[in-house]
């Protein structure tokens, strides 16, 4: 007789964590419209729980001035697929730190759990190798996330 611990439950939460990130980042690409100069900036969310995309998660996309505060430039929320596109124009996607905040509270509360984070957010370079395209994949539970990034080269 096996007892399951919470080590066991650790590690087949962490395996499950990896699995969804491998295929959040093998998603087939998006159609843009022929297009991809109008989605420097994407992201796909998926329901650990569920297994399913995570639709109707509010997001805000704020960008680090020079004094250090942070200033909202975009904000969305994901359809049905778990995904947001065309969150901010490949014009006002500047060089600099961006700070991807998901309010991950409210969607918990609507799925009727309660969750430890208020929200989940994800801060990063942009640019700082060149011009970019970039897709955020975050992968939600109530007690963790997980993302990871697609970064291409916007010329190719």
């Amino acid at each position: 007789q096996h007892n399951c611990t919470s080590s066991d439950m650790n590690q087949t939460s962490i395996c499950v964590l990896l699995a969804s990130s491998l295929l959040l980042c093998g998603a087939a690409p998006v159609d843009h419209g022929g297009s991809d100069a109008k989605c420097p900036l994407m992201v796909k969310i998926l329901d650990a729980v569920k297994g399913a995309p995570a639709g109707s998660v509010a997001l805000t996309v704020s960008r680090r001035g020079a004094n250090g505060d942070w200033a909202q430039v975009a904000s969305g929320k994901t359809d049905a697929s778990g995904e947001v596109h065309d969150l901010i124009a490949e014009q006002d996607f500047a060089a600099g730190v961006y700070r991807v905040e998901f309010d991950t509270k409210a969607y918990w509360k609507a799925e009727g759990r309660t969750p430890f984070h208020e929200v989940a957010d994800v801060v990063f370079d942009a640019h700082a190798g060149g011009h970019r395209h970039y897709t955020l994949a975050l992968l939600l539970s109530p007690f963790s996330y997980t993302a990871t990034a697609v970064v291409a080269d916007a010329h190719k």
